[in-house]
């Protein structure tokens, strides 16, 4: 091979061997772009919990207790923190929302004890699990869970009932 063949092998190995990276930086950059302009979930405001689903036969239906008129048991979401009021205890603590995951950290909770448990313990047990958010119509929230099937079901609260802690 001649020295001239060599240095024109090189010189294209070299063209290649940069367009290839540049190829990549420009992908990384368009990737994050893509990334940026993914838009977070808006779960602000009060939300009634319908109920805690853990399969097609485990779930626990949450209501207002009839004999406490109209108390509903529900969540707010305001700035990063969230607030929970069932029919017995509270639950509190961080959250985060990027595109449509959501992190909620654990938080405090009232241990009062009641003659029903049940939602307390199903939140105790999904929260640390929850992953995304869907919100269809401003009016129903899905707040799934990182265990295939598990989730819990918000309606949004037409008037939003100031927290008491």
């Amino acid at each position: 091979m001649t020295r001239k063949s060599i240095l024109s092998v090189a010189s294209a190995l070299t063209i290649l061997t940069a367009s290839c990276g540049g190829n990549k930086e420009n992908k990384e950059t368009a990737d994050n772009q893509h990334q940026e302009t993914v838009a977070n979930v808006d779960v602000r405001g009060q939300w009634y919990l319908d109920s805690i689903v853990f399969s097609d036969s485990e779930y626990v239906r949450v209501r207002p207790d009839v004999r406490l008129s109209s108390i509903h048991q529900y969540i707010v979401f305001e700035d990063s923190t969230y607030f929970i009021k069932t029919n017995c205890n509270t639950i509190s603590g961080t959250y985060a929302v990027k595109g449509d995951s959501i992190i909620l950290d654990d938080g405090m909770m009232t241990e009062m004890a009641c003659d029903n448990m049940a939602v307390e313990d199903a939140l105790r047990r999904i929260l640390p699990n929850i992953a995304t958010v869907y919100i269809q119509n401003d009016s129903i929230a899905r707040l799934d869970s990182s265990n295939p099937s598990e989730y819990i079901v918000l309606r949004k609260a037409p008037i939003e009932i100031k927290r008491k802690n």
